[in-house]
């Protein structure tokens, strides 16, 4: 291996380990406030990226369907409970969100013809159509068990993510997509070229992190994120919404995931449940984590993607067993360093 090769070896891993990075901190992210380890993490990348490539193909994207079928249960599900408790003043907005949106969204895409837009509004048409399940997945699936034990959250996200992985081949087929690069540029430095889309990745990568550390230190919800995920009760007790709290923390962990789909769907060709590895790996990064530190778990994913990436070239039949086996060590030491505490009842 000459020096030229561990260039272009680092060059792929900090690719991919940007987009690690991004799914380990929506992984942190929703488990410091909803305590659920979200395993379908990985399938926003593989709806965000085949939506846009249906989208590309002039086809009406399957997600579509989704969004229109659980905006009407979670309508049906949340205007049964504001009647029930008299708040009526809520319908107006659970009309809004869960059926007048999907249907708006609906009309965008059957009469905008998406396939003739420039590629910017083709990925807002998209995060358009996929973000929004964030939410309606939480209040579905999580919202009535907020206060189960981290075991039974596990369980629901495992029957979460194997839904969607079935839905994702129901509406996208077996066949992979790709969609075109956003550049075509190349740039030679250092004797390596690095091409545009690779640059797009990393940069978009690095503007989203610092919109995140931006939202969290000087927003109003960011600031009610961090006490919610320092401390539920006292969140409660001071007038945070928990349950506002958990849908906004799936709707950033949605559009993370979508985004992170639009932007390595022209480097690899996307299939209905490649999402789940993709996951997995950026779950390692927030192993490393401990899923607490977002500084951590980013420093943490992106050695996830070095690793891979020069494993892939000394024993690329491995490199998937070796990228999952460096749990074990930080999973040890982090058992011989951290205090244990009583399991939850």
């Amino acid at each position: 291996m000459d020096f030229q090769i561990v260039l272009l070896l680092a060059q792929d891993g900090i690719t991919n380990g940007a987009i690690y990075a991004l799914l380990a901190l929506a992984l942190v992210l929703v488990f410091a406030v909803t305590r659920v380890i979200f395993i379908p993490q990985g399938e926003f990348v593989a709806l965000g990226a085949l939506t846009l490539a249906g989208l590309q193909a002039g086809r009406i994207p399957g997600t579509l369907w989704l969004l229109l079928g659980a905006g009407v249960v979670v309508a049906l599900i949340d205007l049964a409970q504001a009647l029930r408790s008299g708040s009526r003043r809520r319908i107006p907005r659970i009309i809004g969100w869960n059926l007048a949106y999907p249907a708006l969204a609906a009309a965008a895409v059957t009469l905008l013809k998406p396939a003739e837009m420039a590629m910017p509004l083709q990925v807002i048409l998209t995060l358009v159509l996929v973000v929004p399940l964030g939410p309606m997945i939480y209040r579905l699936a999580f919202q009535p068990l907020a206060e189960a034990p981290v075991l039974v959250l596990l369980i629901v996200a495992v029957a979460v993510h194997l839904a969607l992985v079935g839905l994702g081949l129901l509406f996208f087929g077996a066949e992979g997509s790709r969609t075109p690069a956003f550049s075509d540029a190349s740039y030679k430095l250092g004797g390596i070229v690095i091409n545009g889309q690779t640059l797009w990745v990393v940069g978009a990568s690095i503007t989203l992190i610092v919109i995140l550390y931006l939202f969290f230190e000087h927003t109003f919800y960011g600031k009610a994120l961090r006490a919610t995920a320092i401390n539920r009760t006292g969140a409660r007790l001071m007038g945070i919404s928990t349950v506002m709290a958990g849908k906004l923390s799936f709707l950033l962990a949605a559009l993370i995931g979508a985004l992170s789909g639009i932007l390595i769907a022209p480097i690899t060709t996307i299939y209905y449940d490649t999402g789940f590895l993709v996951g997995l790996k950026g779950f390692v990064g927030a192993i490393v984590g401990g899923m607490v530190s977002y500084p951590i778990a980013a420093v943490g994913a992106v050695l996830v993607g070095l690793l891979e990436s020069y494993s892939s070239f000394w024993a690329s039949a491995f490199k998937e067993v070796i990228v999952f086996t460096l749990i074990i060590p930080v999973l040890v030491w982090r058992s011989l360093t951290t205090h244990h505490v009583e399991e939850e009842e």
